[in-house]
């Protein structure tokens, strides 16, 4: 596989993006650059720029596109990133692809691949609002695809499971309008790049996993 490779992941909460990154990371060692992350260690090193998204958070403010690409373009010329990155939540609209391509023109570098993983809503809100967690451990279950053997129970300890605040139906409806308002577009964006792959995210995690290696070997050189 051709090294570094640069992609983006596209698709909606819930549609596995998270574990399809981990077993790039497992096998091939790329970083996975999702926003989240990214602010938080922004936030946490003390930097100008982390200041910035601190007091904006502090004060109940979005984020603004300016920080963010700042802090992405922190992260992606940084040495860790030489073997190759996954960026995971960026972007999320047409103006932060268009201030990505800028950025990385400027290095002599591009996206190589942008994977889009297909999944309905119905089957999202299923998979996020039926998630529960054994918040002491960490292990999480699904009451329909994965659930514990005593309803409610963890299955080592017997503790209580909780579902997290954001997971109800209400909020993930809410973040999936947001995704088709203001990241769909991107679809179509890297569609005529020509750099857009699309897979079905409600195959078998391996099927799905094995399809992402065949799209990133093509890749050219």
């Amino acid at each position: 596989m051709k090294k570094p490779i640069h992609i983006i992941f596209l698709g909606p909460p819930g549609c596995g993006k998270g574990t399809q990154a981990q077993k790039l990371i497992n096998e091939f060692g790329f970083v996975q650059l999702s926003t989240g992350d990214m602010l938080r260690a922004a936030i946490n090193s003390g930097s100008k720029i982390g200041k910035h998204a601190k007091s904006a958070i502090d004060k109940g403010n979005l984020v603004s596109d300016d920080i963010v690409i700042g802090i992405v373009r922190d992260r992606i010329f940084n040495a860790e990133c030489a073997g190759g990155y996954m960026l995971d939540g960026f972007p999320r609209t047409l103006a932060q692809a268009d201030k990505l391509d800028q950025i990385l023109s400027e290095h002599h570098q591009k996206i190589d691949v942008v994977i889009r993983l297909c999944v309905p809503d119905d089957l999202v809100l299923r998979r996020i609002a039926g998630r529960r967690f054994h918040l002491a451990s960490g292990r999480s279950y699904n009451i329909e695809f994965n659930p514990p053997l005593i309803e409610g129970k963890d299955d080592i300890t017997g503790e209580q499971l909780v579902q997290r605040e954001d997971d109800n139906e209400e909020i993930v409806q809410s973040r999936l309008n947001t995704y088709h308002e203001q990241t769909e577009p991107l679809v179509r964006f890297y569609e005529e790049k020509g750099i857009l792959t699309a897979i079905d995210g409600t195959r078998d995690p391996e099927e799905i996993y094995s399809k992402i290696k065949q799209t990133l070997n093509q890749v050219p050189a």
